[in-house]
């Protein structure tokens, strides 16, 4: 006999650590729910601590006002049955854990089983691994609830749930992106519903933490392994679907009956489906979210940068245009003896396009003062790196100050090719509070920012063609230092994402030289990496968490 239940997904943006708010929300969430006579509604992975909490997970009140909050919030919750993610303390252990919700009680909760511990994931410093796998049963249908990763791996808690009789697996979030997340995710999650004849319901956070970007892209998978349901990525929404399933007359050795009765003849809910988005649109919606996220909650109103008429200040600034409004950001010129007359123009262009405010300093008096004032202690001294370093951490002193003074949150401009190979100024352009396409490699930032344009005229059209340069001394080229971006960055994903070796890369068909090279300068580039503000995360192998390599290492490969 078949029934037809309605399940959501509730794709919330919470906040690490702001657990009425992020109570407050989902209990907006469910009321949405309600009034269209869901039966279940799933919220991600530990919505009321927000994710991931890190070492606020040692502070024993931040974990017993975790479980305050989800004791009020589940008083409040009436004829629905609520799948929410939270941290249980047994004894002396914590875990990650999802709760069930019905009628004013906590139902039954689960323990996440396999805890990730590679990348950005750290949890085996904070939580035990659960051992059961309840089941849970209303009206003749029985469903199972797992944590993420649980959904990753065959013979774990997902083929225990359907052999115990669940139709139906919620399966909830803390899904960071990267690019090639959202079908990874997918190809998992339809091989467990087919291998398992067993619907899936997916439901992934949203927005920015930190370095971190949840894309939600939550969706339902029937037992066949047919998408049917997908919900919007990178934006809040409810997901709601309705699902037939098998009823059973007889229970599963561990089920958890619950006393809720499915509305019938329910009003027709059109279905949620949105098509896979290019490359670029799904990196450029990450960086979006993870700026607006990563400045409002921290409650920055305004940010400035540096703009320098070049392709990743152009950039920076659209993309901050873009999140935050444009009223809300500051683009500063600051010319020295070295800037053309083209890179005035077009960051002036630039900023007229985009609408944000334009400031220009020259810094060509103060670097005149220094040079003076350091004339005695460098006599008989060529000029070399040094007076350009100086140039760069003028303008970042400026940008700082201006920061001070306006309460702005200073944004760097750097993308991942030069932060790989050291080409960038510690305390210089590297001084600021976010990086914003810190993870982006040079030769995709020209590709977002060709996809920006085509969606109205912002970059001036001389940025894309002019050779990169960072004009810190006559002529100067960004390929007097470097090879060739195309080069660089296919040497640097071999080195830095696979871990290949000197051989490999060759292999893979580098120049000798040429890998030699760019691996040395990686390697002795780690100290100023360290030093570098945060920035979003968009490949699989990011620097900082995903990243963690010894400053003293003399291990070469």
């Amino acid at each position: 006999m078949k029934e037809n239940i309605r399940i959501a997904a509730g794709q919330i943006n919470t906040t690490v650590g702001d657990l009425q708010g992020n109570c407050a929300k989902v209990l907006k969430y469910v009321k949405e729910a309600a009034s269209k006579q869901v039966d279940i509604i799933s919220f991600p992975e530990l919505t009321i601590t927000g994710y991931p909490p890190e070492d606020l997970l040692l502070k024993p009140k931040f974990i017993q006002d975790n479980l305050d909050a989800l004791s009020s919030l589940q008083k409040k919750i009436k004829n629905i049955i609520v799948i929410i993610g939270f941290v249980d303390r047994k004894k002396n252990s914590l875990y990650n854990a999802a709760a069930v919700l019905h009628n004013g009680k906590k139902v039954g909760v689960y323990y996440k089983m396999l805890l990730p511990n590679y990348g950005v994931f750290n949890e085996k410093r904070y939580f035990s691994a659960g051992t059961e796998v309840p089941t849970f049963r209303f009206s003749g249908i029985s469903f199972g609830i797992n944590i993420s990763e649980d959904i990753w791996h065959t013979n774990g808690p997902v083929e225990r749930q359907a052999k115990d009789g669940a139709k139906i697996i919620f399966n909830i979030n803390g899904s960071p992106y990267h690019l090639g997340k959202r079908e990874k995710r997918e190809m998992i999650v339809r091989e467990q519903s087919i291998k398992n004849s067993i619907t899936v319901c997916y439901t992934n956070l949203v927005g920015g933490q930190d370095e971190i970007v949840f894309d939600g892209n939550s969706f339902i998978v029937d037992n066949k392994g047919n998408i049917t349901h997908t919900e919007k990525p990178f934006k809040e929404g409810l997901l709601i679907g309705d699902i037939s399933l098998d009823t059973d007359s007889k229970e599963g050795k561990d089920a958890v009956s619950i006393p809720h009765t499915i509305v019938k003849n329910k009003q027709y809910i059109s279905v949620n489906k949105y098509e896979k988005i290019s490359e670029e649109e799904e990196v450029y919606l990450a960086l979006m979210t993870g700026l607006k996220d990563y400045t409002t909650k921290n409650s920055f109103r305004k940010v400035v940068l540096g703009l320098s008429g070049g392709i990743d200040s152009s950039l920076v600034a659209v993309i901050a245009a873009d999140a935050l409004g444009a009223e809300n950001v500051t683009g500063v010129f600051m010319p020295s003896r070295y800037s053309s007359w083209e890179s005035a123009k077009d960051a002036e262009e630039l900023a007229k396009n985009t609408g944000i405010n334009f400031m220009k300093i020259p810094i060509d008096e103060i670097f005149s003062f220094i040079l003076e004032t350091l004339s005695p202690a460098f006599a008989g001294k060529k000029q070399d790196v040094t007076e350009e370093n100086l140039q760069a951490r003028i303008r970042g002193t400026i940008l700082m100050a201006l920061s001070n003074k306006f309460n702005s949150l200073v944004l760097t401009t750097g993308n991942k090719s030069e932060m790989s190979v050291g080409y960038a100024t510690l305390y210089g352009d590297m001084a600021g509070g976010f990086a914003v396409i810190k993870d982006v490699y040079k030769t995709l930032v020209y590709k977002l920012a060709r996809w920006r344009n085509s969606k109205g005229y912002t970059i001036p059209e001389r940025v894309f063609t002019k050779a990169p340069t960072a004009e810190l001394r006559p002529g100067q080229k960004d390929q007097d230092t470097l090879p060739p971006y195309e080069i660089l960055d296919g040497i640097l994903k071999e080195y830095i994402e696979k871990d290949s070796s000197y051989s490999q890369i060759v292999k893979a068909g580098f120049a000798p030289d040429t890998v030699k090279k760019v691996m040395a300068m990686v390697d002795r580039s780690e100290y100023k990496r360290k030093q570098a503000p945060p920035g979003i995360k968009i490949t699989p192998r990011a620097f900082g968490r995903d990243r963690r390599m010894p400053l003293t290492n003399h291990y070469k490969i």
